[in-house]
């Protein structure tokens, strides 16, 4: 009960211990504190192995507290009382509000089978980790030459895992990428609802072509437009030039929508460029945004997520978000926990191949292109499910060969967990924009 008062506490005075009304507002402080707590109680997470019990049940308990305020944001919506005598009368009833009451339960899914995908690991046998200290001839063909040298080893058998281990830990892998791909879509849909900060539009320039510098922005105007091709041109050889190419991108898809509504002809954010070509033009900086964004999910957040994070006054919003956001983060990094130990399979039955470097999501991660935009009203028709949003990426694995029929039973439980979560939204948003605000899930904490 101290505990969850001192949480309650700083709450309530925006991280401002002094009490003199200086502190952040409720909105990024609960942010904040639901992102600080995962940092805490997750960590770096280098190994595949279950939580211990003490960790486990201060997420639980913590995470409840954090998210216990969301059950008094509600709504009003009408509805029928029956009088004494028998006459109907109509009044205003309270509910929790629909994004909430929807998306609060499919995180907390999503939460459960990212913990229990690491208690699947709990009594195995075959692979274990050298420490970061172990000389190199332990570590042999699997020592780590990407850039996260600081993780530990992994090591199998000299004869590889066995098809049982191999098949669980595939089987792992496709349900992480789902639970992966559902909170990267409900927290780029709370981000695309959130309002775009003044103070980040009067920093942007008043024309796209400024934005994006002279060379991009003739690539992107160009009569016949290829994505793939665009970005085979542009040097994203590190996160840092793939972090400036996403802000561009964002900066010209603000500074266009607004030109696009922008009625005054003489306000500096009028242009001489037609209403048909400015649309055109958005929309395949949108299409290079989310390939980008699926390409490199490991780059940090742009200054837009940053910016919108910081100002928004939304509690809801900022529940939805910091909680998608850290599980999209853990699910990312158990991904690449079952990637380690795939990859040390693989080297060891092709040792020729040591040199090769891991990409968890090299399968996964590139986006099919979209094109036609479907658009849905929570309140006109049914929410989509995630399993109707995660489709788009799993028809390229339809030619892949049938598992045998204890991992279609696995497939069919995660299935089942898929299919009861729905993502709810206040505005009809296209699909391209529903994944607007994919983020890194790295970099966060």
């Amino acid at each position: 009960m101290e505990q969850m008062k001192d949480r309650f506490a700083k709450l309530l005075l925006g991280e401002d211990m002094s009490g003199g009304g200086k502190g952040v507002s409720s909105a990024l402080a609960l942010s904040n504190a639901i992102t600080n707590l995962a940092a805490s109680v997750f960590g770096e997470q280098s190994r595949l192995e279950p939580m211990s019990a003490e960790r486990k049940a201060r997420w639980r308990k913590e995470i409840a507290w954090l998210l216990s305020v969301t059950d008094h944001i509600v709504e009003f919506l009408p509805s029928q009382q029956k009088n004494k005598d028998g006459a109907n009368m109509e009044i205003m009833v309270t509910k929790q509000r629909i994004d909430l009451h929807m998306n609060i339960p499919a995180l907390r899914t999503l939460d459960t089978m990212l913990i229990g995908c690491l208690d699947t690991f709990k009594d195995q046998k075959e692979f274990y980790y050298l420490s970061r200290d172990a000389p190199d001839s332990e570590k042999g063909n699997n020592k780590r030459k990407d850039d996260k040298w600081w993780l530990p080893t992994v090591k199998v058998p000299e004869d590889g895992l066995s098809d049982a281990s191999r098949k669980n830990l595939q089987s792992q892998k496709e349900s992480v990428t789902q639970v992966l791909k559902a909170a990267m879509s409900i927290n780029a849909q709370v981000l695309s609802e959130m309002e775009v900060p003044e103070n980040y539009i009067e920093s942007l320039p008043k024309n796209g072509r400024a934005s994006l510098g002279d060379s991009i922005y003739r690539s992107i105007t160009v009569e016949f437009f290829d994505p793939d091709q665009f970005l085979s041109t542009m040097d994203l050889s590190s996160d840092h030039k793939i972090l400036d190419l996403k802000n561009r991108i964002e900066a010209s898809i603000i500074i266009w929508k607004r030109k696009m509504n922008q009625k005054d002809g003489k306000s500096a954010w009028s242009s001489a460029v037609s209403l048909e070509k400015r649309e055109l033009f958005e929309e395949r900086a949108e299409t290079i945004l989310h390939f980008i964004k699926h390409r490199f999910p490991g780059v940090p957040q742009s200054s837009l997520d940053i910016s919108k994070i910081q100002y928004n006054r939304d509690v809801g919003q900022a529940v939805l978000e910091s909680y998608a956001r850290i599980l999209e983060s853990l699910a990312f990094t158990v991904l690449s926990r079952i990637e380690d130990v795939l990859h040390a399979d693989f080297i060891v039955q092709n040792p020729s191949q040591a040199s090769s470097k891991l990409n968890p999501l090299k399968d996964d991660s590139q986006p099919t292109l979209v094109l036609s935009s479907p658009r849905y009203d929570a309140e006109t028709t049914n929410p989509m499910t995630l399993s109707d949003l995660l489709t788009w990426s799993l028809d390229q694995n339809d030619s892949e060969e049938k598992r045998d029929s204890t991992d279609d039973l696995s497939k069919e439980g995660d299935a089942k967990h898929m299919q009861k979560l729905n993502i709810v939204t206040n505005k009809k948003v296209s699909y391209l924009e529903s994944l607007g605000g994919l983020r890194s899930p790295t970099a966060r904490h």
